[in-house]
């Protein structure tokens, strides 16, 4: 118990502590890369990303592949800057909380903001090019 009480603490503690500003900046950019492939899904008329994903076996490595293409930087940037963290404030680097902020900072917010843009891009069709 003592073990999940510090890695909580730990986890939580990146809140105050050095790089913070990353809490912030990366979800956002994630959600800005969410969004553009959102728009991109309405054009092309796919479906759903998140329900797609979940429901379509079929569809899972496409669209995998898809995500890792917009999001894979900020994912690695995520790893980046959490063990410089840990190794700068905890002297010692913990690989699970280290995947739990990556995951939260860019994977969660990218499957989360990607349909949604979708959807709202589908309400706001583009004219076309010639004007009509």
């Amino acid at each position: 118990m003592d073990t999940l009480t510090r890695a909580f603490d730990e986890l939580l503690g990146r809140a105050s502590g050095p790089f913070h500003f990353r809490l912030i900046l990366q979800p956002v950019m994630a959600t800005i890369f969410a969004v553009r492939a959102g728009i991109r899904d309405a054009r092309e008329g796919h479906p759903a990303f998140l329900y797609t994903f979940i429901v379509h076996k079929d569809s899972r490595q496409n669209l995998a592949a898809s995500a890792w293409k917009d999001v894979g930087k900020i994912f690695i940037l995520a790893i980046v800057l959490d063990t410089a963290y840990q190794l700068i404030v905890l002297h010692a680097f913990r690989s699970l909380q280290t995947l739990i902020v990556a995951v939260t900072l860019s994977l969660i917010p990218y499957a989360l903001f990607r349909g949604p843009a979708m959807r709202i891009a589908k309400l706001f069709p583009r004219r076309a090019a010639d004007g009509a």
